[in-house]
């Protein structure tokens, strides 16, 4: 399960993590009210959609009067974002979140994910913030440290020294910094995420660390312990189809090839794809109807394909 941006932060917030104040607005008539809150007259508008890339396409703005606030939300709201993330067909914008202005001096890159090769806890840590992280893995493999802890109750003095190691922090910032650690370390494992992403974090220009942005996913098989996250799932960003799908207990994904595929097995339906992958073509789905699958499941599962 994949959350908003707002709402990541909300969570990030609720576990001591330092982020941005803002709101959520989900109509024009929303704002006025709402942004009261905020003490600025600088804003940043950030289009709530589920992908990457959005200032590339027009979907962060920097304001700086309530005027152009208006202006700027009013053409963003209801727009179609196309990133690299969305595909061709885009996303379109449901929801804004409003933000206070932050003054950046310097930019990072830090996650915390499960490791599943290693049964471990992976911080992976960079000094390439604001931009793809696989871009940087590729083109500058050595400015990415990735730390692997075991599960512990708290991220050790040792291990959050080689996480921050290349980031080159003063002392005040360094203790910022296994506050912090140790907040998403927390959240990860109560909330059974499987990736917690502050891309960027900053220093701000009064030396204090921020997460600027982030993004947080949950294991959609823990889901029955957390009902609050179940809650903040966005239909507006699920795959219609795939939403059909569970109603039925199917595992469907949707892919972008033409072959369609109907499989009971996870197993064979894996090797399936990798069979048409082989001769050159592209499956447009993965589709396990498991094993014993009734009439009425079967059924559901060809006028899904």
């Amino acid at each position: 399960v994949n959350i908003h941006e707002h709402q990541a932060k909300d969570i990030l917030r609720e576990f001591e993590a330092p982020v941005p104040k803002g709101v959520v607005v989900y109509s024009i008539k929303e704002i006025d009210q709402k942004i009261k809150i905020l003490n600025t007259n600088n804003f940043v508008i950030k289009a709530q959609i589920h992908a990457g890339g959005r200032g590339k396409a027009g979907g962060i703005k920097l304001v700086k009067t309530n005027e152009d606030l208006i202006k700027e939300a009013t053409s963003m709201l209801g727009k179609t974002l196309i990133t690299k993330q969305t595909g061709p067909r885009g996303k379109i914008v449901k929801r804004l979140y409003i933000e206070e202005v932050s003054k950046i001096k310097k930019e990072f890159y830090l996650s915390c994910l499960v490791d599943r090769a290693s049964a471990k806890i992976a911080f992976i840590s960079s000094t390439e913030g604001g931009v793809d992280i696989e871009k940087v893995a590729k083109d500058n493999p050595e400015k990415i440290i990735t730390t692997k802890i075991d599960l512990t109750d708290e991220v050790n003095e040792t291990n959050v020294e080689k996480i921050i190691k290349i980031f080159q922090l003063d002392q005040r910032q360094k203790i910022q910094a296994k506050k912090l650690i140790n907040s998403i370390f927390r959240l990860l494992i109560k909330k059974d995420a499987n990736l917690i992403e502050v891309n960027p974090l900053i220093i701000t220009k009064d030396d204090n660390l921020l997460c600027l942005d982030a993004k947080i996913s949950f294991d959609d098989n823990a889901l029955y312990r957390h009902p609050d996250i179940t809650s903040l799932k966005d239909p507006n960003e699920e795959e219609p189809i795939e939403t059909e799908a569970r109603k039925h207990e199917l595992s469907y994904i949707k892919l972008n090839g033409t072959i369609g595929c109907m499989v009971n097995g996870a197993g064979l339906a894996m090797a399936t794809l990798d069979i048409i992958k082989l001769y050159g073509a592209e499956p447009a789905n993965f589709l396990d109807v498991g094993g014993g699958a009734s009439k009425k499941k079967v059924s559901a599962a060809f006028k899904i394909i």
